[in-house]
């Protein structure tokens, strides 16, 4: 008699990259996943690391090297699910002050939270391109970070309950906001950068690779007791159109994200690539 097929809990955003597990056109006879309903995938981000609630799941990449740096068990699996370049996410107003990058110094800058990968590419970038370290200017932001025990550095502030970033932005009450994969579509705003998409072939150009934004992660659990059931979801997410590009070739950004992420205050320190990968099965490329 076969054995029963492992079930897994996952959850991870319905894209191009994954929308075949959703349908069942890419399954597998060792694996059931029993996907979880999570429209808007980064609120399943802080469910997962504080209470573990997921077997496997999508997470932002800060997100993960904050919650590996305090200790959480999670491990990284090498499967890609958003990467993108982020300078056409930086947006302020057409007929405001700002004119390019290096005019956002002591401006204000509205993001979803501090913690947000996004924001944290964008304050990389500004920092390398531009000398704009995150204390240059003021972050405004509107919700905690996912791992509970963080507390946002002292350049930022929380926007009033019920505040709107949107809102601020276009009234003036914020020079510039951090926007994510929904950008607003209104005339009377624009990129901060004047040509997003050559600052972004620029980036490329200077590092090799597409910021990686969401990776996916297991439970520590998970990954101890059931190896082979990771290395086949990677298998099935590969087949269903994710990228499984392997630990090597994810160094470049791994170690890229965990530098701009000390020096913005989300890390003690850069956690260096074997305790990144700490936990994760050897057997998974």
């Amino acid at each position: 008699m076969a054995e029963a097929p492992t079930v897994l809990s996952i959850a991870v955003g319905r894209t191009p990259r994954t929308e075949a597990l959703f349908t069942g056109a890419i399954a597998s006879p060792l694996l059931r996943l029993n996907l979880a309903q999570v429209p808007v995938i980064s609120r399943a981000f802080a469910p997962m690391v504080r209470e573990g609630r997921y077997d496997v799941s999508e997470m932002a990449i800060a997100t993960f090297l904050m919650a590996k740096a305090a200790g959480k068990d999670l491990v990284l699996l090498p499967a890609v699910l958003a990467a993108r370049f982020q300078e056409g996410a930086l947006l302020c107003r057409t007929g405001g002050e700002i004119r390019g990058p290096a005019d956002l110094a002591g401006r204000r800058v509205g993001v979803r939270a501090y913690s947000q990968t996004t924001g944290m590419w964008l304050r990389g970038i500004l920092q390398e391109s531009f000398g704009l370290r995150p204390d240059a200017m003021s972050w405004t932001t509107f919700e905690d970070a996912h791992l509970a025990e963080y507390r946002d550095p002292p350049w930022t502030g929380r926007a009033r309950a019920s505040a709107d970033m949107l809102a601020m932005l276009t009234v003036g009450e914020l020079d510039a906001a951090v926007f994510g994969t929904e950008l607003p579509a209104d005339p009377a705003l624009r990129p901060v950068f004047p040509d997003a998409e050559a600052a972004g072939a620029a980036f490329r150009a200077a590092h090799g690779f597409v910021p990686v934004n969401h990776l996916l992660v297991a439970r520590g659990d998970i990954a101890r007791e059931r190896p082979e059931a990771l290395s086949e979801l990677l298998r099935v997410m590969r087949a269903a159109g994710a990228e499984v590009p392997g630990r090597e070739a994810l160094a470049p950004a791994i170690a890229l994200a965990g530098r701009y992420s000390a020096e913005q205050g989300l890390l003690p320190r850069p956690l260096g690539l074997d305790e990144v990968w700490k936990g994760t099965p050897p057997g998974l490329a």
